[in-house]
């Protein structure tokens, strides 16, 4: 594991997973393969590790039923323990780990896209999908959430949006407003064209927003499970474009439709620096006195934050 004295001020070291869908004889087993992961990425030294959206969807095949919905309604009998088991592993392992989406049951028994926020020491955030694809709404009857997924880490404020969220330009701004300085997406594409437009709108949010951005997706081919029966994904992370930055404004990025691992460092200096001293500053120069995006009431605002002194330090 990375000693705290190895690190610079301001760096954060992400590990981003491209996940293979595969079939898995019993929950222990997938979560066997999770905490190798952990493992591994914590003797990297790593600050976060990020999975993608429905990564736990192959534990379908567990929960034999006629209708997807109802194995999915069944398959959130071991939410509460996926979520539990990982908190562990992060503890563990001192790691803070993003579950990618796990579905759940809200206690008035509607279907929820959620995604847990594991941190090392302990303590577990949850998110819920903000916007919800045709097909969550209409074929697995889920409700979506109404609170930003903005959270304080010892890293300093990260964001979390589930795959569709990232295509809203809205919620991203508000995200910035907030004072995020890396961004988590996980997603799940069946398609090149989905894909894409997740990774064009991750891409548009790292630069408008000036933050880093980190994408995460399923790959492979699981014929038995319609949901993911087809997964295309190339897992990556975003920076803004200036002088300071990656030529392409990419930091890491992996080859489509294989099983693999991102490990990259990520700079929070170069952020601040870029709010005061970029070429453009795209946070700086917005119109306030032409337009304005704001969070109306039923938008939640997550209660440890204090968003009034963030907005007064921008």
């Amino acid at each position: 594991m990375r000693n705290a004295t190895e690190l610079k001020p301001g760096e954060v070291r992400l590990g981003v997973v491209q996940w293979l869908v595969r079939n898995f004889e019993s929950v222990e087993i997938f979560l066997d393969k999770i905490e190798h992961q952990v493992q591994s990425f914590a003797n990297y030294g790593v600050d976060f590790v990020l999975y993608p959206e429905y990564f736990s969807m192959p534990l379908l095949s567990l929960f034999p039923a006629t209708k997807e919905r109802d194995r999915l309604v069944a398959m959130t009998s071991i939410t509460n323990y996926l979520m539990e088991e990982i908190s562990r592993m992060a503890h563990l392992h001192q790691v803070n780990v993003i579950t990618g989406s796990i579905p759940e049951l809200s206690p008035a028994g509607e279907l929820r896209n959620a995604t847990f926020l594991c941190k090392r020491d302990g303590s577990v955030e949850k998110y819920l999908k903000t916007h919800l694809t045709p097909y969550e709404k209409h074929s697995w009857h889920m409700v979506p959430g109404n609170k930003l997924g903005v959270f304080d880490t010892d890293c300093g404020r990260i964001g979390i949006q589930t795959c569709y969220d990232v295509e809203f330009p809205e919620l991203g701004r508000l995200y910035a407003d907030a004072g995020v300085q890396i961004l988590f997406v996980p997603f799940s594409t069946d398609s090149q064209e989905g894909f894409f437009r997740v990774r064009h709108c991750a891409q548009a949010r790292a630069i408008e927003n000036e933050c880093y951005v980190a994408i995460s997706g399923c790959v492979g081919y699981l014929p038995e499970i319609s949901a993911i029966e087809f997964q295309y994904g190339e897992s990556a992370i975003f920076t803004p474009s200036d002088y300071a930055f990656p030529q392409g404004a990419i930091k890491s990025q992996l080859p489509a439709n294989v099983e693999s691992i991102i490990v990259s460092d990520v700079d929070l200096e170069l952020l601040h620096n870029l709010h005061h001293r970029g070429s453009v500053r795209n946070l700086q120069d917005r119109r306030h006195d032409l337009y304005q995006v704001k969070a109306n009431d039923k938008l939640k605002m997550p209660l440890n934050l204090d968003l009034e002194k963030t907005l007064n330090n921008q």
